[in-house]
């Protein structure tokens, strides 16, 4: 499955998120950032390969950069939320 967001409040504009089936769960497969830092997005996308939805929103929700209320983390939370939202 592949999912887009346009993220809000950070220095990256959109998240794009595959997912696959993988032992009868959905884990992600790819997380690729537009903007924002490359090599720490390249590093996130990377850590949370094979996880599940559920699994990196508990990590990463909440996590703000700066004084600014969210932080790309964060927008990943939400943009694995409102993709479990929209199926």
């Amino acid at each position: 499955m592949k999912y887009e967001y346009q993220t809000q409040g950070t220095c990256s504009t959109a998240i794009e998120i595959e997912t696959k089936e993988e032992n009868g769960r959905e884990v992600i497969d790819e997380v690729r950032f537009t903007g924002g830092c490359n090599g720490n997005l390249q590093g996130l996308g990377a850590l949370v390969k094979g996880m599940t939805p559920e699994e990196v929103i508990a990590r990463v929700e909440g996590i703000r950069c700066k004084t600014k209320p969210t932080s790309c983390p964060d927008q990943l939370a939400r943009a694995l939320k409102d993709m479990m939202k929209s199926r």
